[in-house]
């Protein structure tokens, strides 16, 4: 007789008879067939087992200055794939000199669980957002344009302190 255990964000329960079972994954978006392990074995004193799988899908960030497919790529902006709250997973991707950042490995599919990311850094000379994004995809592969507009020129005054108003000469560096 079947044992089906829902998985609710990551983690489901059930009472589960010791022995040796096979495992199959029904997850949209997911190669099923990746479920690592495909065999579980339940014994006495264990109540805690893990599974891994897969998804086969890849979503372009394509950061230019305009937000547009043919805009001024930005290279170096750094993505995170993260949950719904911000959290983070996985390593930053960042862009390449075509101004992508290629997130492998995400569902798609009809419907497919949603992919939230995030921005964390730009080059330096641009600004960008910092909001959490999201996409679900119903292609395996699937590119979202990103804005990342040159940043404003400021204007930086240094006066004596006292003085008043006495224009000083030098350099300030802010990182």
């Amino acid at each position: 007789m079947a044992k089906i255990i829902t998985i609710t964000d990551g983690v489901g329960s059930d009472t589960i008879a010791n022995g040796t079972y096979s495992a199959l994954a029904n997850v949209e978006g997911y190669n099923n067939e990746s479920l690592n392990p495909s065999s579980l074995t339940v014994t006495s004193g264990t109540n805690e087992y893990a599974f891994t799988i897969a998804a086969t899908g890849t979503l372009t960030l394509h950061v230019t200055e305009d937000g547009t497919s043919t805009g001024t790529p930005v290279i170096g902006a750094s993505f995170f794939r993260t949950d719904a709250t911000g959290t983070t997973y996985g390593d930053a991707v960042v862009t390449d000199t075509n101004g992508d950042a290629i997130l492998d490995n995400v569902p798609y599919g009809t419907n497919a669980p949603t992919i939230y990311y995030k921005q964390t850094a730009s080059d330096g000379s641009h600004e960008f957002s910092t909001d959490v994004l999201n996409i679900t995809m119903t292609t395996q592969t699937e590119t979202v344009e990103i804005t990342n507009a040159l940043a404003a020129t400021r204007t930086i005054s240094l006066t004596d302190a006292n003085y008043q108003n006495l224009p000083i000469s030098g350099t300030i560096t802010l990182s």
